[in-house]
């Protein structure tokens, strides 16, 4: 399995009025493969829906890319043109479901007009019907009635209305899906079930991966293959998931598990925690690792100078923290 999707180095930061740039992201490196699920985990402004606007390519002011790359099929994206992308890229290749996704809905129009706008940007020569009867059938092989296009979005329930903008995000079957914070707002059940359209588009090979990025990291559990840990614009953490989940590297990943109760066997031991301190501003992060005014095992002089490089500790298991090695390990 290769790389459908690939981040090198990637910097993108927003302007403030006052000329001040905030590092959302800031030197992330990234693969995603196909088949898989990757989590992207951190918590509340670590810049996580920032990376996924970039890789995406839905950027707008004041947020900008710095530098890097995002290659799909051997191509930088970033440097295509807006009708080279809305061609080729954006729906087809890489498809986003928003944070937020149950309010992109327009509340004045039914679901089907809303379907038709999307695939007659993409297929002009499409007539309306034909852009409904394709709808249909995807609604209907994903087990969502077909009866939900001729609705208006209040008369859907949350997980609902979120399980049909993830269906209309995929109806040109893109390769690459980046869901941001799809369950945010859900209840527990309707969590899983829009996990299980997820995974179920996985299978049917409708898409060929998916991004999934959300704030509850032992989430992941249930699906995820692997999972990126994000924390102040920078990625500390990239492995399988049961070591991101069971066997945590950095000081961060473990502080993040440890503060959410999760009802899991083999995690229900673990005791409760809050992460100390608040996460920094990026118009002015810290030196050296950005976690270390944070981190219980920081060590002066070297955590608060250096930047720690990756260093693979376990099979397909990376992390940024000099607890493991490098220049000062």
């Amino acid at each position: 399995m290769g790389n459908l999707l690939t981040a090198i180095d990637l910097r993108a930061y927003y302007k403030t009025v006052q000329g001040e740039e905030i590092k959302a992201v800031d030197e992330v490196s990234l693969e995603v493969r196909e088949g898989e699920v990757l989590g992207i985990a951190g918590e509340s402004g670590c810049g996580k829906s920032t990376l996924a606007s970039v890789l995406a390519f839905t950027v707008i002011p004041p947020l900008y890319v710095v530098s890097g790359e995002v290659r799909a099929n051997g191509t930088n994206i970033l440097t295509l043109d807006k009708e080279t992308l809305r061609r080729e890229i954006k729906g087809k290749y890489i498809s986003i479901v928003p944070q937020g996704a149950m309010n992109s809905l327009n509340p004045t129009s039914r679901i089907k007009n809303f379907v038709i706008d999307v695939l007659k940007e993409h297929f002009p020569e499409m007539s309306k019907e034909e852009a409904l009867q394709r709808a249909r059938e995807r609604f209907e092989a994903l087990s969502l009635p077909p009866r939900i296009l001729d609705a208006y979005p209040h008369q859907l329930s949350g997980g609902m209305k979120q399980r049909t903008v993830t269906v209309i995000s995929t109806l040109l079957n893109p390769k690459v899906l980046i869901a941001d914070e799809p369950t945010s707002a859900l209840d527990v059940s309707s969590q899983k079930i829009v996990i299980k359209l997820l995974v179920e588009l996985l299978r049917k090979q409708i898409i060929k991966s998916v991004v999934f990025i959300t704030h509850e990291l032992p989430l992941l559990r249930h699906f995820a293959n692997r999972i990126a840990v994000m924390y102040a614009g920078k990625i500390v953490e990239v492995g399988p998931m049961e070591s991101i989940i069971f066997e945590p590297l950095h000081p961060y990943s473990k502080l993040l598990i440890s503060s959410v109760l999760v009802p899991e066997s083999g995690m229900k031991s673990k005791r409760i925690e809050a992460i100390p301190g608040v996460p920094p501003n990026l118009k002015d992060p810290p030196t050296g690792c950005r976690f270390h005014p944070r981190c219980p095992s920081y060590i002066e002089g070297i955590c608060n100078t250096s930047v720690p490089p990756f260093i693979t500790v376990k099979s397909d298991h990376i992390v940024s923290c000099f607890l493991y090695g490098g220049e000062h390990g």
